[in-house]
């Protein structure tokens, strides 16, 4: 194991699998193909660049420089997140102010807990790896909400002409947005070590950590990602729920 080599071969061989994903999508005509090529290309790019460039901030090991790459992962996902928020005004501001304070909790009890320290090598990966759940929950998050604010409609107009206000007439909306964006993670995390075999600690032990240690980790590291989700989500939610309706709190069509 310790001999594994991935050849400049094999990554041009791994390419037949995104040749029979473009093959799935051409056969049942799926739109995805465009997506696909763009998706993978991307991926081989993005992924020389930043790992030359951790390498060089892992060596570097300056705070300032550590921050700007934290500020860095946070942006984009953001940003990311409010490409899946249509139809929902300063998606980007409520995405940032999400997954910042999500992400910043999370790091902060890590820190006080001693299971982080202020160096590129942990603080990095685990920002990327806190900002790209909570990304990935906020914009599911979004897309429920868009979704039962459509085929809720009715309900929410009954209960806002009954004298609900806006809060009490998208709480039920509300909290079926957090739940759909929360779920992934749940059920990732009920099934660790029967159905999937986490990438940290099989990293960890594969470089020769004690395996309690890594163990260890790993659940520190689960029991993040789902705080963060929620907290992230929560956040996003009642503050994006405002955006279907006007000044004069009434339900936008």
């Amino acid at each position: 194991m310790n001999n594994l080599e991935i050849t400049n071969t094999s990554l041009i061989l791994s390419s037949v699998l995104i040749i029979i994903a473009l093959i799935v999508d051409y056969k049942e005509q799926l739109g995805l193909g465009k997506d696909i090529f763009i998706a993978a290309v991307r991926a081989v790019v993005q992924l020389f660049v930043i790992g030359y460039l951790l390498s060089y901030i892992f060596k570097l090991d300056n705070t300032i420089v550590t921050l700007a790459m934290v500020l860095f992962i946070i942006f984009n996902a953001a940003y990311n997140a409010a490409k899946r928020a249509e139809g929902i005004q300063h998606a980007f501001r409520i995405s940032l102010i999400a997954i910042g304070v999500g992400t910043l909790i999370s790091l902060a009890v890590l820190f006080v807990s001693g299971a982080l320290m202020w160096t590129p090598s942990q603080i990095v990966p685990i920002t990327g790896m806190i900002a790209s759940n909570a990304m990935t929950a906020i914009g599911v998050g979004y897309r429920t909400m868009n979704s039962k604010f459509k085929d809720q409609r009715q309900q929410v107009l009954e209960r806002l002409a009954l004298g609900a206000d806006v809060n009490q007439a998208s709480t039920a909306i509300i909290r079926d947005s957090i739940k759909s964006a929360m779920a992934p993670s749940v059920d990732r995390t009920k099934t660790v070590g029967l159905v999937s075999l986490p990438g940290m600690m099989s990293g960890l032990m594969f470089a020769g950590v004690d395996p309690t240690a890594a163990i260890r980790y790993q659940i520190v590291v689960m029991f993040m990602l789902i705080a963060t989700t929620g907290f992230s989500t929560m956040i996003s939610s009642y503050m994006a729920y405002k955006s279907y309706f006007n000044n004069r709190k009434q339900l936008l069509s």
